[in-house]
């Protein structure tokens, strides 16, 4: 009986002591991040550096996703969010990373090649933003697209958790997704 409390002990132990080394990381991070940029508080940018990039571009008229791009009052806030969802993943068990964003570079890159000079891209213009084990692909894409085989693809890329579509028909209607705010 004893035997089995030593491990266990041991175990919440390095569960504890990695949590914490997690959310000192993070919040340093933040902190240097924050000390280091004299930005303006309105500019709206990708703060965090998540994967975000334009997968087609043959719809000139369609409006470019706001995608991770947001306000600095928006990134502070959004911050306590990342390291609470981010770690989640790792002590439930279901990623071997601590933190859920550190996978997606690698799910960017893979679906960079997994549709690079892909013909079932042709006549959409499409974006990717990949948070936390998310992809969203938001974007133009005529009637005639298959939304739910480019979800199906973007699904069975390597580590992807889940896979939103936003696309619109109409790059003149009010699409399904947040855009960029027009410049003042």
């Amino acid at each position: 009986m004893h035997k089995h409390k030593a491990p266990r002990r041991a175990n919440a132990q390095a569960l504890r002591a990695a949590t914490l080394a997690i959310a000192i990381f993070a919040t340093f991070s933040a902190a240097a991040n924050a000390q280091s940029t004299t930005a303006d508080p309105n500019e709206i940018r990708n703060w965090y550096n998540d994967p975000f990039f334009a997968l087609s571009n043959a719809v000139d008229a369609c409006p470019q996703p706001r995608g991770p791009r947001m306000t600095r009052a928006d990134a502070d806030d959004d911050a306590h969010y990342r390291v609470e969802r981010g770690t989640t993943c790792w002590l439930a068990h279901k990623c071997t990373k601590p933190n859920s964003y550190l996978y997606d570079a690698d799910i960017a890159q893979a679906i960079r090649t997994q549709f690079e000079g892909d013909a079932s891209l042709a006549g959409t213009s499409l974006w990717i933003t990949v948070q936390r084990r998310f992809v969203y692909a938001e974007g133009c894409a005529g009637a005639q697209f298959d939304r739910a085989a480019l979800e199906r693809r973007l699904s069975a890329v390597a580590d992807v958790e889940q896979v939103f579509v936003r696309l619109s028909a109409d790059p003149h209607a009010r699409p399904p997704y947040k855009t960029m705010l027009p410049s003042r």
